[in-house]
């Protein structure tokens, strides 16, 4: 069976892609499978840069094709921040809870007429030959002054955000099966990338 790994080290992610893709005749492998302790450098300017060099390097470090994720929150209010720095928006070694503290502050400080904000995920997939393909799922939505604080590893900012369509927080147990395939950017992307997936490996 075809082996296609997902390369990433965020364990909310993983879950995540590892469950939308589950249904694919893959062996589906996390860099933990493979051995792989190797993190990546992100030094992209974009979300698509920093998608591909992860893809890239895990795909030529394993042998196998990989899937590599970059993505981050943007708040219209703070010109787009943290946006591609939002895993380390404090400093480098920012912590989940660093974040989930400053957010707190953020939502309470955004103006009421402008509290937009939307989750960007940018997801490719790369052979170990260098061939790369990424797409891109957006989801909008708007930080609230009251988050929902039920720490979700790996997701610090979707206690704050709230998709007001459905008048639910952006969180696993507030939204239905249904709600996940449209409001969830990951699962966008996901689907995006799952011809090609079925053209180049199945």
């Amino acid at each position: 069976m075809q082996k296609l790994l997902i390369a990433t080290t965020n364990k909310g992610k993983l879950g995540e892609i590892q469950k939308y893709l589950s249904d694919l005749p893959l062996e589906i492998l996390s860099l933990l499978d493979v051995g792989i302790t190797d993190d990546v450098e992100e030094t992209g300017k974009t979300y698509k840069e920093n998608s591909q060099k992860k893809a890239l390097f895990y795909a030529k470090k394993s042998g196998l094709p990989a899937i590599s994720d970059d993505g981050g929150l943007e708040i219209n209010a703070l010109n787009g921040e943290p946006g591609i720095h939002s895993k380390r928006w404090l400093g480098e070694n920012t912590t989940e809870e660093d974040l989930i503290a400053h957010m707190l502050q953020v939502a309470k400080d955004l103006p009421d007429e402008n509290r937009n904000a939307r989750f960007i995920a940018v997801l490719s997939l790369a052979k170990p030959d260098g061939t790369v393909w990424s797409v891109e799922g957006v989801v909008d939505g708007i930080i609230a002054k009251e988050p929902l604080l039920q720490k979700v590893h790996g997701f610090p900012y979707r206690s704050f955000f709230y998709i007001p369509e459905i008048k639910k927080y952006y969180q696993d147990e507030q939204l239905t099966d249904e709600q996940q395939k449209i409001y969830n950017h990951r699962y966008k992307a996901v689907i995006q990338i799952l011809p090609i997936i079925k053209e180049q490996l199945i």
